[in-house]
């Protein structure tokens, strides 16, 4: 008989009121009606639901630049005239405002993936989930497609000191440019991104002939997308790619961006994928056993991103999900059907047509034959783990999504410590 999986889920209430401001597209607000969703299906009580422990500047320049993250702890709203000069230099302004709490709201994504992957070092979880994060834009020194700091290279990296290879898999509509950027000379990552390419669509990078470079050729694959994908269109390229790559890449953990923009009637993406679909992708990267962070990412029509993170943390609990949605305190957002299932648009054209799909898969397969075989390690000295500790949320079932029970933060007692972990 199989093992039931442990999974662990990290939450912070307080990231459903970041506002990026008036007319922005990215509303964090979408954390808190999946977290509604997740508790009024019960999926939290077959879960360990945990509090990340916000993120230290040092465990962030891990692998951003010290003026940028130092640049972020100081500005705010009110002194941003001071900051002219380095406002431009890391992109700070229009895709990525200063808001209220911005420094915060980057500590407590950071501290869920951080966190996940300490977990997973430690085997106290088998797959973690932390719909905040997911931020793949954000480069070592400039903010990025609504992403400040990159959680998923700071989570890879924690997951290195105790893996010799991981895995990367991005299904957000766009490039994981910056998480690719990041790992580009190295054999010891591989990324894997599924994204729309073409036009002036953002970020325009991610083309197939983008394979790595030195050390890391051929450990960066893409699979550069047209409008309309469906389902059945990403399963026929997805799985065998991926069933390769599993193959010859070897990796001993997965970091899992489950982006919900590549979803039908997002409100900036272009592909018609129902939450089966998308879901299938990371359910097919489950069934090879291995240690996996599920983040979120992109996602713009809130209602939606809510059904899919809350559908597929079902999928990951081994859950049927009644399609009527539950009562809950955003049932406002969820009409007029109030169901979980969302219809792909009938008129959306799939412009992928079958040989330009059987095209990509090829050229990916024959770049993944091209690999000299799973690269090891020599033995040496284990880096210190990320100091990290997580807060268990006893009372998660008890608490309404506005978090209006953890206006402070709980104190941590000496037996919610973690073996190996330490406060940040």
């Amino acid at each position: 008989m199989a093992t039931k999986k442990k999974v662990a889920y990290f939450y912070d209430s307080e990231i459903g009121g970041v506002y990026y401001g008036q007319n922005h597209p990215m509303k964090p607000h979408r954390i808190r009606l999946a977290h509604s969703l997740i508790l009024h299906y019960g999926l939290h009580s077959l879960m360990q639901v945990y509090r990340p422990q916000l993120a230290s500047a040092d465990a962030m320049k891990a692998f951003h630049a010290d003026d940028y993250i130092n640049f972020l702890q100081n500005v705010t709203p009110d002194n941003m005239e001071d900051f002219e000069q380095q406002l431009k230099r890391f992109n700070v302004g229009e895709d990525c405002p200063v808001f209220t709490g911005l420094y915060r709201y980057c500590q407590a994504y950071v501290g869920g993936s951080i966190g996940g992957a300490v977990k997973l070092n430690y085997g106290n979880a088998d797959v973690v989930v932390n719909w905040a994060g997911g931020l793949h834009h954000a480069k070592k020194n400039e903010a990025s497609g609504f992403c400040y700091v990159n959680d998923i290279v700071l989570a890879i990296l924690e997951l290195l000191k105790y893996h010799q290879r991981v895995l990367y898999v991005d299904i957000d509509i766009h490039h994981g440019d910056g998480v690719e950027e990041a790992f580009l000379t190295t054999d010891r990552v591989m990324t894997v991104s599924f994204h729309k390419f073409g036009g002036d669509f953002f970020p325009g990078t991610g083309d197939l002939v983008n394979r790595g470079k030195g050390r890391g050729e051929y450990y960066a694959l893409n699979a550069p997308l047209k409008d309309g994908m469906t389902d059945e269109a990403y399963e026929f390229l997805f799985r065998p790619v991926m069933a390769r790559v599993m193959e010859a890449y070897r990796p001993e953990a997965i970091v899992f961006q489950s982006g919900a923009d590549s979803l039908a009637g997002d409100r900036l993406g272009a592909f018609n994928l129902t939450l089966r679909g998308h879901a299938a992708c990371q359910t097919f990267m489950r069934s090879f056993g291995l240690p996996m962070l599920v983040l979120g990412g992109g996602g713009y029509k809130i209602s939606n991103v809510a059904r899919c993170w809350a559908y597929e943390t079902g999928t990951i609990l081994g859950v049927d999900m009644a399609d009527t949605l539950p009562e809950n305190e955003y049932r406002e957002y969820f009409g007029p059907d109030y169901r979980l299932h969302i219809a792909p648009r009938d008129r959306l054209e799939n412009q992928n047509s079958l040989p330009y799909l059987e095209s990509i898969k090829q050229q990916l397969l024959q770049n993944l034959s091209r690999l000299p075989g799973a690269p090891s390690v020599a033995f040496h000295e284990r880096a210190p783990d990320t100091q990290v500790n997580t807060v268990k949320d006893e009372d998660a079932g008890d608490r309404h999504s506005n978090g209006s029970r953890h206006s402070q933060r709980p104190q941590l007692w000496p037996h919610e410590r973690e073996q190996g972990a330490m406060d940040y």
